[in-house]
């Protein structure tokens, strides 16, 4: 089956929207990305921090290469961090969920798990028949948020990436398949429900 295309579209949940990427995101998104603990475990220079990074995601969104998305909480309004979509391959159905970043006050609460939801939902609407992740073998809170997410661990590949932090990264891949879409959706759903926004954003 042909699939669709996965945007950039903005993508809006009951917490957050995930907004593509523009030029006005600039200043609230450097502001969001300061601090360095956030860069623990992500390819970004810890010298030069992500207002480095941040041009080449702009070129590689202009080529096709990235969707990324930046991450409003719908409560304050506030930019609260970015994910993309990467390694794009439609021929294969084949997309990775990756380069997810969240302020210190946006972790642990519903944004990650909508964030999630948002960009699954809109992948296998699309006819993406595999959805990808793959993060830092030593990046702890990840493999236990993917876990919990609901993707099948599949494997480590050792070496796989230099790491501006000076090593080179083992990677562990891991997948949600369309088929297990359904029930990764009631999880998320079910996880979500347990939340309310606050009311200011009613």
């Amino acid at each position: 089956m042909p699939v669709a295309s996965l945007g950039p579209r903005t993508l809006t949940g009951r917490f957050i929207a995930l907004e593509p990427l523009e030029e006005h995101h600039r200043e609230d998104l450097l502001r969001a990305a300061a601090d360095p603990e956030t860069w623990t475990y992500i390819p970004v220079d810890p010298d030069k921090g992500f207002a480095a990074r941040l041009p080449w995601m702009v070129a590689e969104n202009a080529k096709g290469s990235l969707i990324t998305f930046v991450v409003r909480r719908l409560a304050d309004n506030a930019i609260v961090g970015s994910s993309s979509y990467l390694n794009v391959v439609p021929a294969d159905a084949r997309v990775e969920i990756g380069f997810t970043w969240y302020t210190a006050d946006a972790r642990g609460g519903p944004v990650n798990p909508e964030a999630k939801y948002l960009l699954l939902e809109n992948a296998f609407a699309a006819h993406y028949n595999r959805v990808e992740f793959k993060t830092d073998a030593r990046n702890a809170r990840s493999r236990a948020a993917l876990l919990k997410l609901g993707a099948k661990e599949e494997g480590i590949l050792r070496g796989h990436m230099w790491m501006p932090q000076g090593y080179f990264r083992d990677s562990v891949y891991f997948s949600i398949l369309a088929g297990e879409w359904p029930s990764v959706r009631a999880g998320l759903e079910s996880r979500l429900g347990a939340y309310h926004p606050p009311a200011a954003a009613l």
